[in-house]
């Protein structure tokens, strides 16, 4: 047999050398051993001898190592930023209702809020209150101050994709020119014409000069393709008012109607992935339309919303926890204490400088709150510059002296001039920070020994119409009321005698004749130093006169998530919609990022 071909078998026939096997073990032992003594017993000295550099290398090393730890962490904001996450809802509640959300009639605080996220403008305010560039990319006026030249960038278009263009800017200013229309904004617009010369040019003809002119041009801009083809008189029943298409940073999706009975509403905007200014970083928009400020506070606590606004701070602070950031932000408008100059007991101005000296502003401010800014003058801080008048200081007992001098003897609890008694009615809204400040102004009052009645009026019943009933016939005493200032000093809608009547704001009927001309000629002028010089003038004739009593400049009170990113501090507006101003931004996550070299 073949041994090759079946090595199995001899396999079979091998023996085994058991001592050769056990002489190699043997070898192998001894050369472990050896290598043992030499290279581990005979340098456990060695090992020993040097354990005290060893061990102070590794403490110096664990230094080294909690040092970068700590620079990282107290330094790391050096080379990192919070950044927004894209993406995701935020729902912010504010107060209602909402009737209409066609921007020609925005009334409410949430009716605007839409508004300002669903429309654009020529131009928008910025978070320190500066007019920028919105539509608008550039303007330009004539030697005479009268004709305004703007040009629109070419890359904006409506949600529905359409261009939009000067045609539609001139048909906007159509609408709110028509008195069929209706629009409050109207007023504003009745003397001045407008033509679109081309697609991106409209010129802007005024009846006079008007240094404020360029603050007009804030307006929503409305498409004239959706509704150019409905009759003025029926444009503010129109659908157009329940699904709006504009051109702004959100896109409209869908009104829902809550609860029927408390009138809560619901309205829900996508990002505008075409905006002309890029894509806003939150994907959806929500904005809560509650009945009161108690609705606001209970979605607040029980985290149904992201932020809320039109709220106390009292509530702000109520709800903050470890949940909310709680911001003030200060706006371009006053409350004040209107004086009804026709009343037969405010038409003496020794009561009404009596009223001044009794009314102890610091005390209404802290009871607003903290960081509420001062008001006394008839605009907000900031806009005047040089030596400001001085209002009447708070002196109780001087205020008493000025009724006594007048012949407003007290008789029994009260006070008389001849046969008619010291009686006054303060008339305001049912706001809950409002009434705070009626009744604390009428405690005060009470001390000269005038009888104080308060009037509120509940603005929320269907039947209540405030602007009808008490406003326009100016059915009060006087009036605790919030006064829009605006981003310019021009006041003469609130002030100069012309506005006096129904369908004006002059809500004093005060009649000046050199307040009347120092007004005229303020806003006719364009150089800044002679508008403050005259401003100067007229708020010094203000001051003696008292047609109001400025009691502190208004703040929105913002209550916001504290992981999302939106208001911010330091942050200033015009108008409460305003706190927009930076919406592009907004987000409801944020992650740190490191910054790129």
């Amino acid at each position: 047999m073949n041994n090759e071909k079946y090595p199995w078998d001899s396999f079979q026939k091998l023996t085994v050398d058991r001592k050769r096997i056990e002489r190699s073990i043997k070898r192998a032992e001894t050369v472990t051993m050896r290598h043992t003594r030499k290279f581990i017993s005979m340098r456990l000295d060695s090992i020993r001898d040097a354990q005290v550099p060893i061990i102070g290398w590794l403490f110096t090393v664990g230094l080294i190592l909690a040092g970068i730890t700590v620079q990282t962490v107290l330094y790391s904001k050096n080379y990192s930023i919070t950044a927004a996450e894209v993406g995701g809802t935020y729902s912010e509640g504010m107060l209602g209702p909402i009737n209409t959300l066609n921007p020609l009639y925005a009334t409410t605080n949430a009716e605007s809020s839409v508004a300002r996220l669903v429309f654009s403008s020529l131009y928008s305010y910025d978070g320190t209150g500066h007019l920028t560039n919105d539509l608008a990319e550039s303007i330009a006026t004539d030697p005479t101050g009268r004709f305004y030249t703007v040009r629109l960038r070419n890359n904006a278009q409506w949600h529905d994709g359409k261009a939009l263009t000067a045609q539609d800017v001139a048909f906007t200013i159509s609408l709110i020119k028509n008195p069929v229309v209706r629009s409050p904004l109207r007023v504003n617009w009745r003397d001045v014409n407008v033509r679109a010369v081309d697609d991106t040019t409209i010129v802007f003809e005024l009846p006079a000069m008007y240094a404020a002119f360029q603050h007009a041009l804030t307006f929503p801009v409305l498409p004239k393709h959706i509704l150019g083809t409905i009759p003025p008189a029926a444009v503010r029943e129109n659908a157009f008012g329940n699904t709006p298409l504009g051109s702004g940073p959100f896109k409209f999706k869908l009104l829902q109607l809550v609860d029927t009975i408390r009138n809560h509403k619901v309205i829900h905007l996508v990002a505008n992935d075409a905006y002309y200014k890029g894509q806003p970083k939150l994907s959806r928009f929500e904005v809560y339309a509650y009945q009161n400020q108690n609705d606001i506070v209970k979605a607040l606590k029980a985290g149904e919303i992201t932020a809320g606004t039109d709220i106390t701070l009292a509530d702000g602070l109520a709800v903050r926890g470890d949940s909310y950031n709680i911001r003030q932000v200060p706006v371009n408008s006053g409350e004040y204490l209107i004086l009804n100059m026709s009343n037969p007991v405010l038409s003496d101005a020794a009561v009404r400088r009596a009223l001044a000296m009794a009314t102890d502003t610091k005390s209404i401010q802290q009871l607003v709150g903290t960081n509420v800014p001062a008001l006394s003058l008839p605009f907000v801080n900031g806009q005047l510059t040089g030596n400001l008048p001085s209002s009447h200081p708070y002196d109780l007992a001087r205020a008493n002296a000025t009724l006594d001098a007048a012949g407003w003897i007290i008789d029994g609890t009260g006070r008389k001039k001849g046969e008619q008694p010291l009686a006054l009615k303060i008339t305001t809204t049912n706001d809950a920070q409002v009434v705070l400040v009626a009744r604390k102004v009428a405690d005060q009052w009470k001390r000269l020994n005038i009888d104080v009645q308060l009037n509120i009026i509940d603005t929320t019943q269907p039947n209540s119409n405030f602007v009808q009933t008490i406003l326009q016939p100016r059915n009060y005493d006087v009036l605790l009321y919030e006064l829009q200032i605006g981003a310019d000093p021009d006041v003469y809608a609130y002030w100069h005698s012309s506005q006096i009547g129904m369908n004006g704001y002059n809500f004093s009927n005060y009649s000046d004749k050199t307040v009347d001309a120092t007004l005229v000629s303020a806003r006719s002028r364009l150089e800044a130093d002679l508008r403050n010089a005259k401003y100067l003038t007229f708020a010094a004739q203000w001051l003696s006169d008292v047609p109001a009593i400025g009691l502190y400049q208004q703040t929105i009170t913002y209550a916001s998530n504290i992981r999302a990113h939106s208001v911010y501090d330091g942050q200033s507006a015009v108008t409460k919609s305003d706190r927009y101003s930076n919406v592009l931004y907004w987000s409801v996550e944020s992650r740190s990022i490191y910054k790129t070299p």
